[in-house]
């Protein structure tokens, strides 16, 4: 599977954010990207039981749909102590409104319920670039951190202003969004992509 520079790419994703921090990666390597939002796309249903069958499900879907090669992500926040919820549903968690204000208070409430203030976490990324043919590659990264509240931050998405990286005293929300791009969970998982020599004028 090769991807030529000036070859265009469906982001099979609906999530702004998403969408956003997956071109800003893209961006220097020539790789022109589109939103399946864009395009008018149907987002599938997510039946997965993995980060990954999830990625692939939304990849297939856009590459037939739009007769391109897609790029579909999967992720979401792991918290320990709730035994890796919300993981899969991470954006489920967030309503059909997607108000991720919800989940995070949520997740903030079932912790308290357990006697907890924190609790070791870790965002999961799971990366799928698929072609209309049926052939396709996936790729994961994680980033491993610690939850904290109250949310703090304004910059990323998601869970991102109660997430603070290993390392770090800053929550994903608090960081330019330059630098949550070279570390994130994304970022790592997008690495492989790029290693696996998928885009052949890139590295």
């Amino acid at each position: 599977m090769r991807l030529s520079r000036g070859s265009q790419l469906v982001v099979a994703s609906h999530n702004a954010g998403k969408v956003r921090e997956i071109k800003a990666l893209l961006g220097p390597h020539g790789i022109e990207p589109i939103s399946a939002g864009s395009l008018g796309l149907p987002e599938p249903e997510e039946t997965g039981t993995t980060f990954a069958a999830n990625a692939e499900l939304k990849a297939h879907a856009s590459a037939k749909a739009s007769g391109h090669a897609a790029l579909a992500d999967d992720s979401g926040l792991c918290a320990d102590a709730l035994g890796g919820d919300p993981g899969i549903y991470s954006a489920r968690w967030a309503g059909p409104d997607k108000d991720f204000r919800l989940a995070m208070n949520r997740i903030h409430d079932e912790l308290r319920h357990k006697g907890l203030t924190t609790s070791a976490a870790k965002f999961v990324c799971a990366l799928c670039v698929a072609l209309p043919s049926g052939e396709f590659q996936t790729f994961e990264g994680e980033s491993h951190g610690r939850l904290t509240f109250p949310p703090r931050g304004d910059h990323g998405f998601g869970y991102d202003p109660i997430f603070i990286a290993d390392g770090m005293e800053q929550t994903f929300a608090e960081i330019d969004p330059a630098r949550k791009h070279a570390m994130s969970h994304r970022a790592r998982a997008f690495k492989k992509l790029l290693h696996s020599g998928i885009f052949t004028e890139s590295l």
